[in-house]
């Protein structure tokens, strides 16, 4: 198993990602109870489920999971959270050569508000700038149309479907694998990536 990595809190002008902990459980409770007309392909918990939830996923430090709570700045107020994960190691070195972006979800009232685009934007900057990654992945429901039109609006490359590849969210759907939709970025693309994501959030 690989451990979770040990990462600063993120600062940004709209959104903070902080180490997650079991004391952003009341704040979250809150966040995920707002709309969930959203994560109909998204593992996003109910409020009473959020201390379990939290327990169990910060359990998953062993496989490699580091977790972060989007703190919006305006209020302070923990309002989704996010993860590195599935970390890939250079072939006989101790040094990571790639790993995943996931376990992403926000508030309905965060949504859209430009806090997924700087948090992107933080987590690939340390990334590529201080871990010198090669890649970094993103992957979501192959039906999920509303998450890969996000995933491709950040400027990372589609590649393909793997069909039976993760586990399924969707209702009804527990204990089934579901066809995932693979997106990255590689180090040779992050400038440019890089430079249309700050356009974005400044509305160049």
């Amino acid at each position: 198993m690989s451990p979770s990595l040990d990462v600063p809190v993120l600062h940004g002008s709209l959104v903070r990602l902080e180490p997650l902990t079991t004391g952003h459980a009341p704040d979250l409770a809150k966040a995920a109870e707002e709309d969930r007309s959203s994560y109909g392909f998204t593992m996003v918990p109910r409020a009473g489920e959020v201390d379990d939830w939290l327990l169990m996923h910060l359990a998953r430090s062993a496989e490699g999971v580091t977790p972060f709570a989007q703190v919006r700045v305006s209020d302070g107020m923990a309002v989704g959270c996010t993860s590195y994960c599935t970390p890939r190691y250079w072939p006989g070195r101790a040094d990571l050569s790639a790993l995943e972006i996931g376990w992403t979800w926000l508030s309905g009232s965060a949504q859209g508000t430009g806090i997924n685009l700087e948090a992107k934007l933080l987590l690939l900057t340390y990334a590529f700038e201080t871990l010198d990654l090669a890649r970094v992945d993103l992957k979501t429901d192959a039906r999920n149309e509303r998450s890969r039109r996000a995933i491709q609006r950040l400027g990372a490359r589609f590649e393909g479907v793997l069909r039976q590849w993760s586990p399924s969210w969707a209702a009804g759907e527990v204990g089934m694998l579901r066809d995932s939709a693979m997106f990255s970025v590689i180090a040779a693309e992050w400038p440019e990536v890089k430079a249309g994501l700050r356009a974005r959030l400044t509305g160049a």
